[in-house]
């Protein structure tokens, strides 16, 4: 979401993956993950420190899409709980998957993988969601990434919440600490945390995104504070910096030197309207803006000045919950970036301005946090520049999924373990800039995602 997964090469292995002696030692170690686990979901934080189960926080009983009791127990720090003695809130989770493109790859889409019909453990992550010492409260997460082959620290976002009265109205305010902007954000219309929740690191993927739209994950670190006043509008400021390359090169995040590199502070501010309409488990919506602005240098050179990036986006938020049997969530973005580009034209020949914009809407309906189908339309559209892009930049498609979780609920047979099974198509109209051939990038993915407490904790029946 912004960061999508990885994924570990089994391909290399592949006279290995067919003998059943590895088949029988992978289901026993799954097998095993879920024996010796306590309840979970896909990060068990709020189960772990409420007593209450997956599906109270998350639309289909897994994450990340939020309901309105995931958006509070996130803007409240994490660490809203029940006043029972809990283990620590860690959560261990696991994704493999299945990916088919329309059209085999050349070369293929990593290294060791075949050009097409590719199995792959996406990733294997580590997380913790709740309290930390003085009042703080923290989310955390750190994977091992297959593509790299490497361990780095994934999305974090540490705080300190205090409630209080503010023009006779409740207010809520925090500081906040993170890695990737719109991280610390509550709805899932923005880039973080965003739709398609898991997607295949072994399709083709569009040549051109905005830098908001994930293009500083974990190469930043800000701090800044948000606020939601009487429950109806929402503030949010910080200011990133960029991270040493040796220091984040440490945290496991790339370290090449001919890779771009920003400098100074970079900006971001958020603002939101909500409106609950009767109460919290009815009718929700939010409208809002973001936006950001960014210096870098292009390619890691510094002789040439620097290009400057400055984004922003509209978004938009409906959810119906009822009783929790139907409920309906909605998510959209726009967001364009104007891209003034004085380093790169004298360096690379490109054009000396630019301008992107990338639309994105979806829809789901979660039958009973069980059964959940979404639908997503996306378009990206922008200035034709191949020196900048490599090659053409519009882009059109959609996405259908279908997600099965079968735990997570408060009759759930088993409640030591949660799991999301999703089959998603990927298809476009126009690729690239290319509308002969497109449907080649279409991709059908198949991905099972897996977590588990190891610590466990106790969950209200």
């Amino acid at each position: 979401m912004g960061r999508r997964n990885r994924a570990f090469p089994l391909n290399k292995l592949n006279y290995v993956w067919r003998t059943p002696i590895f088949v029988c030692g992978i289901l026993a170690w799954i097998c095993t993950t879920f024996v010796l686990a306590g309840p979970a979901a896909a990060i068990p934080a709020f189960a772990q420190q409420t007593g209450q189960p997956c599906s109270a926080c998350h639309v289909g009983a897994f994450g990340p899409q939020l309901k309105p009791y995931g958006r509070d127990f996130k803007l409240f720090g994490y660490i809203s709980g029940d006043d029972k003695n809990h283990l620590p809130p860690i959560a261990v989770t696991t994704q493999v998957s299945f990916t088919h493109t329309g059209a085999s790859q050349t070369p293929s889409a990593a290294p060791e993988f075949s050009p097409n019909d590719n199995f792959a453990v996406d990733q294997a992550s580590l997380y913790y969601g709740g309290a930390l010492p003085m009042g703080f409260g923290a989310f955390g997460q750190a994977t091992y990434d297959g593509v790299a082959r490497a361990f780095n620290l994934d999305n974090f976002d540490i705080r300190h919440a205090q409630e209080f009265d503010l023009f006779g109205q409740s207010t809520v305010a925090a500081f906040d600490v993170n890695n990737n902007p719109t991280v610390e954000d509550p709805w899932n219309s923005t880039p973080a945390w965003g739709f398609p929740y898991a997607s295949s690191a072994l399709a083709p993927a569009p040549s051109a995104s905005a830098l908001m739209d994930g293009g500083l994950q974990h190469d930043v670190l800000g701090t800044g504070a948000y606020a939601l006043y009487n429950n109806a509008l929402y503030l949010d400021a910080a200011a990133y910096f960029p991270l040493n390359r040796s220091f984040a090169g440490r945290l496991g995040e790339g370290t090449d030197n001919s890779s771009d590199r920003y400098r100074g502070v970079i900006p971001y501010g958020r603002v939101a309207f909500v409106h609950d309409k009767d109460n919290a488990e009815s009718q929700t919506w939010e409208v809002g803006a973001y936006a950001l602005r960014a210096q870098r240098n292009p390619g890691g050179d510094f002789s040439q000045g620097v290009d400057t990036l400055t984004d922003w986006a509209i978004d938009g938020n409906y959810q119906f919950i009822g009783t929790g049997d139907h409920v309906v969530s909605a998510h959209a973005t726009y967001i364009h970036e104007d891209q003034n580009l004085a380093a790169s034209s004298a360096l690379f020949g490109t054009n000396s301005r630019n301008t992107l914009t990338t639309a994105r809407a979806d829809i789901s309906y979660s039958y009973k946090n069980t059964w959940t189908p979404s639908f997503q339309a996306f378009s990206t559209a922008g200035s034709s520049d191949l020196a900048f892009y490599g090659s053409g930049v519009k882009t059109n498609g959609y996405v259908v999924e279908l997600a099965y979780t079968p735990f997570g609920k408060p009759d759930s047979p088993i409640s030591w373990a949660n799991a999301r099974l999703a089959l998603q198509y990927v298809g476009y109209t126009e690729f690239n800039g290319q509308l002969s051939g497109a449907s080649a990038a279409n991709t059908l993915y198949l991905n099972l995602w897996i977590a588990v407490a190891p610590f466990g904790a106790y969950v209200h029946r």
